[in-house]
């Protein structure tokens, strides 16, 4: 019989995590191979990447937070690689997508981008992007809806007022983006674990 005051275990969920920085240039590099292991070493199935900018699908019962530290962790002392990492479960990152508020007006997901904050930024950060991109809604539009940003750049991102904007120090939180393409990628990577395992709740 079940004790009444117990703790319920934590059931495994499905997780994307989002590497900042890596394998630009010649700095910070980590194949996908290596990024592989270096999950399945920390105990999470599952894992699969894609692309080579640092974006892995693992299932761990850890929560998204513990996950991004240990991942961080790993990386530094693994790898000697130090990046930052974003985690979301597999339901976070559905509800970001649902939740684009700027779905109707971005029509190239090359030029639409969402970055993933590890925290939502305070009032005083937030309160910065009105002086960044003027009077919305042209051409660029950016929206920040919880810890996530959402940007449209019409005419490509390096064209954009937000090319060179160090996201970081404008929100001050960490910040890694990734472009609408990739982004749904990842929820379908991450879906099909999902629905093929009935173990793992979305």
């Amino acid at each position: 019989m079940k004790d009444a005051g117990s703790v319920p275990t934590p059931q495994p969920v499905r997780q994307v995590a989002l590497l900042r920085g890596i394998n630009v240039g010649r700095n910070k590099r980590v194949s996908m191979a290596l990024l592989r292991r270096l999950l399945a070493d920390l105990g999470y199935a599952d894992v699969v990447t894609y692309l080579q900018s640092g974006n892995a699908v693992f299932t761990s019962a850890s929560g998204p937070a513990s996950a991004a530290q240990a991942i961080e962790q790993a990386l530094a002392g693994g790898l000697g690689v130090e990046s930052k990492v974003v985690v979301r479960s597999h339901a976070e990152l559905v509800a970001a997508v649902d939740g684009d508020p700027l779905k109707e007006v971005a029509t190239d997901p090359s030029r639409h981008l969402v970055g993933f904050l590890s925290a939502a930024p305070d009032a005083e950060h937030r309160e910065t992007l009105v002086d960044l991109v003027g009077p919305q809604p042209d051409p660029d539009q950016c929206r920040i809806i919880g810890n996530h940003l959402y940007l449209w750049c019409p005419d490509g991102v390096l064209r954009s007022s937000f090319a060179k904007v160090d996201w970081n120090k404008r929100l001050g939180v960490t910040t890694t983006m990734r472009n609408w393409n990739t982004v749904t990628k990842l929820v379908d990577l991450s879906r099909e674990y999902v629905e093929a395992a009935s173990r793992y709740p979305a």
